[in-house]
């Protein structure tokens, strides 16, 4: 039987390439949905512990885009929607929120849109399904071209192909790879990350890719970027902040954490249809991280610097220049700060 390899971020590395870029100020990652143009490449994942209100706003000035989530009353999401809309201070507001593909979604789609909204996000799990083709098309017959609309997640060409071909705009790309997702240990499905959007990438569509999952650094932002992505979306990064919706609990230890957790997972889906179905996510607490702002600073600096490391002053400019290579486990470890590690190994 032949299978194929399938690698992630942690497998490949970009081999450095001579560079004339004297700072990061000369780098320009910037992409487009339709022709709303962003300098941060970085979308805040629909996930009712990231991305509210406050969220949006926060990414918006970043030059980002949050997609508010929707596991609440329509009533609920059309106030987000609205206070985003009121707060950000641009002529174009690209406003975005989640819909799903069963119920209201059609409801839900025209408040939303009355409210501010001109990117909707077709949100589930597992998008290659005739549910979501029929969300599509039926989203196209009510809206034609007047709503930018990103759907998903896929995994596959024939994925992204379909979904393009059924009223896409841009497609998430992975299905399992968040840090709080047990899709793939649940269900046996899925494929690496960094595979998914090699294989998403091979796409003729006229479709943006959103690398959707699995990353942990802006190293594999930048990896996901010059593989073929457009944009990135991201939870884990950017869940215990101060603009991420929940309260800071305080620990006996003084310590401080906000919850975090998969809108797959069991506490999720009791709160949000009082029900729930085999979880394939789970609810954690994770440290409170202080404002997203600072860890955006961070983020697009490392995407900028690792574009200048392959001489790349643009996001296509890298995508053409882009040279991998495969590391050893070994090589894993020698990336990271090994220090302690080396350290610990002295102690014992």
């Amino acid at each position: 039987m032949k299978f194929k390899e399938a690698v992630t971020y942690d497998d490949m590395l970009i081999v450095p390439q001579y560079s004339d870029i004297e700072s990061r100020s000369e780098v320009d990652a910037t992409s487009y949905l339709g022709h709303r143009e962003f300098t941060l490449p970085i979308i805040a994942s629909p996930m009712d512990t990231v991305s509210e209100a406050q969220m949006a706003v926060t990414m918006s000035k970043a030059g980002g885009l949050a997609v508010l989530h929707r596991y609440n009353s329509i009533a609920e999401q059309q106030k987000m929607a609205i206070e985003a809309a009121n707060s950000i201070e641009w002529v174009e507001k690209k406003v975005a929120a989640a819909i799903g593909v069963t119920g209201d979604y059609l409801e839900r789609s025209e408040a939303l849109i009355a409210s501010g909204v001109d990117i909707l996000c077709v949100d589930v799990a597992h998008g290659h399904h005739s549910l979501m083709k029929n969300a599509l098309t039926t989203l196209r017959e009510e809206y034609g071209n007047h709503v930018y609309i990103i759907a998903g997640n896929v995994c596959t060409l024939e994925g992204i192909n379909d979904l393009a071909d059924w009223g896409a705009n841009a497609v998430r790309c992975n299905i399992g790879g968040g840090s709080i997702c047990s899709t793939r240990l649940v269900t046996g499905h899925g494929l690496p990350g960094l595979q998914t959007i090699f294989d998403c990438a091979r796409t003729d569509r006229d479709v943006a890719i959103i690398a959707d999952g699995g990353l942990k650094n802006s190293g594999d932002m930048v990896k996901a970027l010059a593989a073929g992505a457009d944009f990135v979306m991201c939870g884990s990064m950017l869940a215990g902040t101060t603009e991420s919706p929940g309260d800071i609990i305080t620990l006996p230890d003084n310590s401080r954490v906000k919850e975090y957790r998969g809108m797959a997972s069991r506490d999720a889906q009791m709160d949000w249809r009082s029900k729930s179905s085999t979880p394939e996510g789970v609810a954690s607490y994770i440290p409170f991280k202080g404002s997203a702002v600072d860890i955006l600073k961070d983020l697009d600096g490392g995407i900028r610097s690792g574009l200048s490391y392959s001489g790349a002053r643009t996001v296509a400019e890298l995508q053409h220049k882009v040279e991998w290579a495969r590391q050893t486990s070994a090589g894993l470890m020698e990336s990271g700060t090994h220090i302690m590690t080396a350290q610990n190994g002295r102690r014992k």
